[in-house]
């Protein structure tokens, strides 16, 4: 069945393309959705000014996408984490952080825009993918450190420390 996109879908097309779907998929979703009509002749010219601004809008923002992930190619993210003695993480290194760490570093990156196939779970370095928008994207390496000290070192400095003030 086609029908008239009303909005930008992905996978699917742009506002204003007219496109072949499966019936239900077009009458289950997309039309009670208001995402997409029947298409006609007077439809489809109505869309045409609106669709051609949208391109344009689409090409800068592709253009702006593609110096960041030329910005960002080879960038490194250092981040710290809890781990046992084996090297295993407490818990585990999300999108959200690394996109945080590049954020920090002044990289427009969301956690949209980090790719990986599981959570990060042990200390060493990885390769991580950055998408964007249609093929632009761009590869950083993120490096997993130990978090200073174990736990009892610690408690053995603060009381070296408390034993140094009393004297």
């Amino acid at each position: 069945m086609k029908v008239l996109l009303c909005q930008d879908v992905e996978n699917l097309g742009w506002y204003g393309d007219v496109v072949e779907v499966k019936q239900g998929y077009a009458r289950n979703y997309l039309i009670p959705q208001c995402i997409a009509t029947a298409p006609s002749e007077a439809k489809i010219k109505a869309m045409a000014e609106e669709k051609a601004s949208r391109a344009a809008e689409r090409q800068k923002v592709s253009e702006k996408l593609q110096v960041l992930a030329e910005r960002v190619e080879g960038a490194e993210v250092v981040i710290a984490a809890k781990v046992n003695e084996q090297g295993h993480l407490f818990g585990s290194v999300s999108e959200k952080d690394i996109a945080t760490n590049l954020a920090d570093q002044g990289f427009e990156v969301t956690d949209k825009n980090v790719k990986l196939s599981e959570h990060i779970k042990e200390v060493g370095e990885h390769e991580v993918t950055l998408k964007f928008v249609g093929d632009i994207a761009a590869s950083i390496k993120v490096t997993i450190v130990a978090e200073g000290g174990q736990p009892e070192q610690d408690v053995e400095v603060a009381d070296e420390s408390a034993e140094e003030t009393t004297e």
